[in-house]
């Protein structure tokens, strides 16, 4: 019987209940994993294994059509090459996947127009949910999304309009730059990334914050730009090394920029860290494979990606409190031989 039924037309699951000896209401309950039911562990098994001979798979669009889902999200990052956001991602995606849930990937690359497109696109293709790490629109944009959202950003000052999750941006960069000050570095220069956007401004405030506490003056000579990118680090180390004061230390926004700032330290014929020690922010896997090994900041990424979207799911499903949530994640600073 599971052989002629493999041959036939699109399998329901009232055929699956006439195999298995069941009702379909037990093959819905058995596939949605619903406790609403006691079930015999004898007929969930009997049930499974007529679904595995037969290949049978539920069809979504008739289930949405029930729910009101599509069971479906979505998430929108600024780079996808950058080594943060696959962990991020993996994060997301294990969790969605084990409630059923596809996920749709959108990518910015940083860009303003970008950001406002992929919102769009949104709109037009129904998702049950979104979570978002934008670097130019704002949580008010997406609200406008009317759907559930969980923005990954910095800690708001005023309650949101969207959930959040954030870790301390500032006190993650403060910790970066009083550990190379205590190290005995007092002439620090910061690669901050793209100009106004979030990373750059929380972590130049904690660059910042470090140095007053020290008594040391904030130089903005010593700050530069770079765009989050191998590239945009090795720039903006090539214009601190032309400076007549050069810095001792250099505090990189990201691992990224950090690795191409020791590309151009090497370049000059200089030491990591004897001449110059070198400091990142993400943890990236590769972080622990340059050599020297680089000091930076973990994030935990993979963690932030899992509890944003079970903050998502509980949003969807009706069992988040009314009023918005702001979730703050763990960091660590991760001290290696770059500094």
């Amino acid at each position: 019987m599971p052989q002629k039924l493999k041959n036939s037309r699109r399998l329901t699951q009232r055929d699956i209940a006439a195999v298995a000896g069941v009702s379909q209401t037990t093959v819905s309950q058995v596939l949605n994993q619903s406790t609403a039911i006691s079930i015999p562990e004898e007929t969930r098994k009997r049930v499974l294994e007529v679904i595995e001979q037969v290949g049978y798979v539920p069809d979504r669009n008739a289930r949405g059509l029930r729910t009101r889902k599509t069971y479906t999200l979505a998430a929108v990052i600024p780079d996808i090459t950058n080594p943060y956001y696959p962990t991020f991602v993996r994060g997301i995606q294990d969790v969605a996947e084990g409630c059923g849930y596809d996920l749709v990937i959108y990518n910015t690359d940083n860009d303003l127009e970008k950001e406002k497109k992929c919102l769009h696109s949104i709109r037009q293709n129904r998702v049950d949910g979104l979570i978002a790490v934008l670097f130019h629109l704002t949580a008010s944009d997406l609200a406008r999304l009317e759907i559930p959202v969980v923005h990954l950003q910095l800690k708001p000052n005023e309650p949101p309009p969207v959930d959040v999750i954030y870790i301390d941006n500032i006190g993650a960069a403060h910790s970066v730059v009083n550990f190379l000050i205590e190290r005995g570095y007092d002439c620090i220069g910061m690669i901050a990334g793209i100009e106004d956007t979030p990373p750059r401004r929380s972590r130049i405030l904690g660059y910042s914050q470090a140095l007053s506490e020290h008594q040391i003056p904030l130089q903005e000579i010593l700050i530069r730009g770079g765009d989050y990118t191998e590239a945009g680090g090795y720039q903006g180390m090539k214009e601190l090394l032309n400076l007549s004061n050069r810095p001792c230390a250099v505090f990189a926004a990201n691992d990224l920029m950090a690795m191409g700032a020791m590309i151009a330290i090497r370049e000059a014929g200089l030491r990591i860290p004897e001449d110059i020690a070198i400091a990142g922010f993400d943890d990236i896997p590769a972080a622990r494979l340059v050599n020297p090994p680089l000091t930076t900041v973990t994030q935990f990424q993979d963690q932030i990606g899992c509890r944003a979207t079970q903050m998502l799911l509980d949003r969807i499903n009706g069992v988040a409190p009314q009023e918005m949530r702001v979730v703050e994640m763990p960091h660590q600073l991760i001290i290696r031989q770059s500094a």
